[in-house]
This record gives structure tokens, sequence and C-alpha cells, in this order.
């Protein structure tokens, strides 16, 4: 193959070669994803509990620390650690919802249906004055 680069390669002092692209496809089994997500889930929700876990320990900690000292910021600060503890709470029980969507199936699918007719107007009148038109879309 011909050089498509030569000045490039020349500034650089290097050789280039080119290198044909695969088209094989990458197979992927519905088994695999299946098992990602299960792994997925399982890593997130105990990544979760962990964070409860802390945060459980950290409100108590500055709690603590409010009520010794009295001072206000302490006492926001302890505020914001549960609003946090309480969202990571939240996020949890979105995760079992979302899991739940990915386990079921999809539901509300339709299915629609356009009928097209190919003919002139003429024609078209004269299928409506002979009722045939009505038959084709009950049969629909």
């Amino acid at each position: 193959m011909t050089n498509k680069f030569p000045n490039l390669e020349k500034s650089l002092n290097i050789e280039t070669t080119i290198v044909p692209i695969s088209k094989d496809a990458i197979q992927i089994k519905s088994s695999d994803v299946l098992n990602d997500q299960q792994k997925d889930y399982e890593y997130s929700r105990e990544q979760l509990y962990k964070l409860v876990a802390k945060g459980q320990e950290a409100v108590d900690g500055i709690l603590e620390i409010a009520q010794e000292s009295g001072h206000p910021r302490a006492f926001e600060v302890a505020s914001q650690l549960i609003k946090s503890v309480a969202d990571t709470t939240d996020k949890l029980i979105d995760l079992q919802k979302k899991m739940r969507e990915l386990d079921s199936p999809q539901k509300g699918t339709t299915t629609v249906n356009n009928s097209l007719f190919v003919g002139s107007t003429a024609e078209l009148s004269k299928l409506i004055k002979q009722g045939l038109l009505n038959n084709v879309e009950e049969n629909v």
C-alpha cells in the first residue's frame, strides 16, 4: 500500500503501517448481560448499605459534638448529614425499583397498523359507494 502520510512520517522520523479493521462482531450472550446486571445490582446495593452505615456513624459522632459544643454550625452539619443518609436510603429503594423494571417484561407495547390506499380518487369513491372500504376496515 502507498504511504498516506509521508510528511508526517518524515517529520516524526517514524514509519507507519496500515492496520486492517476487523469486521467480526463481538458476540454478547444474553446470559452474560443478565449476570452483569445482577452483579451490578448486588455491588450497588452493598455500597449503598456501607454508605448508610458509615453515614449513621458520622451522624452519631456529629450529634455528640453538636450537643457538647452547642454550636449552631455543628447542628447545621448534623442536619445536612442526616439528610444525606436519608437520601442514600432513598437510593436503595430506587435501586430496587429499577431492578424490578429491568426484570419485568416491557408493558404497554402497542401495534400500529396503518392502512394505505393506492389509487385515484375516482377509484376510492367507487369503493366507498360499494361499501368495500368498510369491510376492509372491519377486517383490520
